[in-house]
């Protein structure tokens, strides 16, 4: 049995209504079942991709704006194993999170926690399919729009208000910047579907350059702003750090993911045509350049693992945009298996967060000291998190940052590869601080930190993943052919 990858986005959407629908008219205070059976749903739709085709999903008008290619039905999958970790750490964040929304009853106020990261799954899927702008524009709305609800879900808390109200406006201001460069692009070729774009700006005279390069980087700019790339880059630390944990992690991959890959799309079309292609280069190392010594530089005195982990996400951003600025065949490629290395291994390191956070009541480095003798399997899991995220070899994130290294090499991009090996030894510093808290440091508290089983499962098929796609990508790299 086939399936269209549109199928897809409709049982997604399907399993939304549904959970909406559940929360809304069951009366009971408990609505914790609603985590379970988003977690089932969304599991068994991840393993109907497997069986979807990859041929274009729609005919006629619709195939103008949605596409089934190997790169969309791969972030797709991508879309649901990461809406999957992050349901899956929402059940484990219950506790934490009842004690900051303002409902009567035991987990009351839970269902939309639940139903929300299923729509931004939707929104997900869509931005992965979307070959017009008017498209992109619309599933960027459903992602941005829900996830300005759920940073600031906890509406006890000052820090995850703050964090909303500074996403929602810069988030806003960001898309102002995204539909003024569709418009600028339209203005130039007179087109939305990026084929034709392409096509329109392939065939431009140098007389209409400078009206390319003002659309270039109106773009830049709104799509600098989603995947926190400097100088767009400032909201990462503060909404990641009030933001709900498991959103933070959503965010984190999601969000950065869902980027990337409308940049692949939208990009393509300025960087293989002639008047464009140098200056958007440029502008990509330029990008590259200062985020990743940003990204690094500023991790390193953190002392708070969730805001360590947001200056961290912008790092990682620099070494994807360092690939995108070596432009060649292979790029998308990198960019993918980098994304899913980076997927595997931070959320790795957030599932872990919030057990200790449930705990210990608190997310800074020092709640993690002894973890070593209180938890040796949480604490397994958080050190291999922080050796793939730092490039330790045989990890998926070593792989990752070869991969695009190479590229870099290949594109004679000697100075951002001077640069991204300098700052791949910074991120060894601030990553070990979190493995010697945890082995060296000696806890204030030696009650033993306990999980579910679902949680020990999910570690565990977490660092085994690290470690086959560290040494075996094929699986990976042929998912995109």
């Amino acid at each position: 049995m086939n399936f269209a990858p549109l199928t897809l986005d409709l049982a997604v959407l399907a399993l939304g209504l549904v959970l909406l629908l559940l929360e809304a008219f069951d009366n009971a205070k408990e609505k914790s079942f609603l985590g379970w059976i988003s977690v089932v749903g969304i599991a068994a739709i991840f393993g109907m991709s497997f069986f979807a085709t990859t041929q274009t999903a729609a005919t006629g008008q619709l195939a103008q704006f949605y596409t089934g290619d190997a790169l969309a039905l791969f972030f797709k999958r991508f879309a649901l194993g990461t809406t999957l970790l992050v349901l899956i750490m929402a059940l484990e964040f219950r506790p934490v999170l009842s004690a900051y929304i303002p409902a009567a009853g035991k987990n009351a106020g839970l269902g939309e926690f639940f139903a929300l990261p299923v729509f931004t799954c939707l929104g997900l899927m869509w931005m992965a399919s979307a070959i017009d702008f008017v498209m992109i524009f619309v599933a960027l709305e459903l992602v941005t729009i829900s996830f300005y609800i759920q940073v600031g879900y906890m509406r006890r808390s000052g820090a995850s208000l703050e964090a909303g109200v500074k996403y929602l406006i810069l988030g806003a201001l960001s898309t102002g910047f995204f539909v003024y460069g569709i418009t600028w692009v339209f203005g130039v070729t007179g087109q939305t579907n990026l084929a034709k774009v392409g096509e329109a700006l392939r065939a431009l005279p140098p007389s209409g350059a400078t009206a390319a390069y003002f659309a270039m980087a109106l773009l830049f700019v709104g799509l600098g702003f989603k995947i926190a790339a400097a100088p767009f880059q400032l909201w990462a630390p503060d909404v990641y750090q009030g933001a709900p944990t498991p959103i933070t992690a959503f965010l984190s991959v999601g969000s950065k993911a869902a980027g990337f890959v409308v940049l692949i799309r939208v990009l393509g079309p300025f960087l293989d045509a002639h008047v464009t292609s140098a200056k958007a280069q440029l502008v990509l190392a330029a990008m590259a350049l200062l985020t990743l010594v940003y990204g690094n530089l500023t991790a390193m005195p953190q002392l708070n693992l969730k805001r360590l982990l947001g200056y961290s996400s912008i790092a990682h951003a620099g070494y994807l945009l360092v690939a995108l600025a070596s432009w060649n065949a292979a790029t998308t490629a990198t960019v993918s298996f980098y994304l899913t290395g980076y997927l595997l291994m931070t959320l790795l390191a957030f599932l872990v967060m919030i057990v200790v956070q449930r705990a210990t009541g608190g997310d800074n480095i020092a709640h993690f000291n002894g973890l070593g003798q209180r938890a040796p399997f949480l604490a397994f899991g958080m050190t291999m998190a922080m050796l793939s995220l730092a490039g330790v070899p045989f990890t998926a994130g070593f792989l990752g940052k070869f991969f695009v290294f190479a590229d870099a090499v290949n594109a004679r991009q000697w100075w951002l590869v001077g640069v991204g090996v300098i700052t791949v030894g910074a991120g060894f510093y601030y990553y070990l601080k979190v493995v010697r808290a945890m082995y060296w440091n000696v806890a204030k508290n030696t009650e033993p930190v306990t999980a579910s089983r679902l949680t020990h499962a999910t570690i565990g098929v977490l660092v085994f993943l690290i470690v086959l796609f560290g040494v075996y990508p094929a699986p990976i790299l042929n998912a995109l052919k």
